[in-house]
């Protein structure tokens, strides 16, 4: 269910905003919420993510033995 809702999200950010027949008028989504979509599908794939967003490493000064 999860991944309908995102391609759910990211087809309508891609999409039309609004358009109307005869004249051939359309309108897209403004970069703004084109961007805000990008982030909420970024966020959401990063909280299902395995880990902290953290990396431990070990530091061992060179020259010591």
């Amino acid at each position: 269910m999860s991944d309908e809702i995102e391609k759910a999200i990211e087809e309508n950010a891609k999409g039309l905003k609004k358009a109307s027949g005869d004249g051939g008028s359309a309108e897209q989504h403004s970069i703004e919420e084109q961007i805000a979509a990008d982030k909420h599908l970024a966020s959401k794939k990063a909280a299902q993510s395995r880990g902290l967003g953290i990396k431990l490493v070990k530091i061992s000064p060179d020259g010591t033995t």
